[in-house]
């Protein structure tokens, strides 16, 4: 079992920054990558940025150059670092955890997630 803790989230204006953090514990693979997904009312769940034990980053396009992803493997936890926040990035953000396959460069289905935490961003 995997546990998920999230921290971080809250109401900000239009252009400003908040930075979540998501510490993970238990059954964890060696090789892995955690990461972060949004859902907004009424839209599906959608990838905003992800980075495995390596360093490797994905990002959602409209979030690059603004949002930075990080981590420190030795307490096994991820930040993310967003700036210049729109209305429209208005969510729950949601941590998530999943086994890598460095070989393939494939990344497994989401083991575990986090219970989210809401961002709110005014105009």
């Amino acid at each position: 079992q995997v546990q998920l803790v999230e921290s971080g989230g809250g109401l900000v204006q239009a252009g400003g920054s908040l930075r979540l953090s998501c510490a993970a514990s238990g059954n964890l693979f060696s090789i892995n990558a955690m990461g972060w997904y949004r859902q907004a009312p009424g839209k599906q769940r959608e990838l905003v940025a992800t980075i495995t034990t390596g360093g490797i980053t994905q990002y959602l396009p409209s979030v690059k150059g603004r949002f930075t992803i990080s981590r420190d493997n030795a307490k096994n936890t991820v930040i993310l670092q967003m700036n210049s926040l729109k209305p429209e990035e208005a969510a729950v953000y949601y941590c998530m955890f999943s086994g890598y396959n460095p070989y393939m460069t494939t990344y497994d289905p989401p083991r575990a997630w986090g219970q989210g935490t809401q961002v709110t961003v005014s105009t």
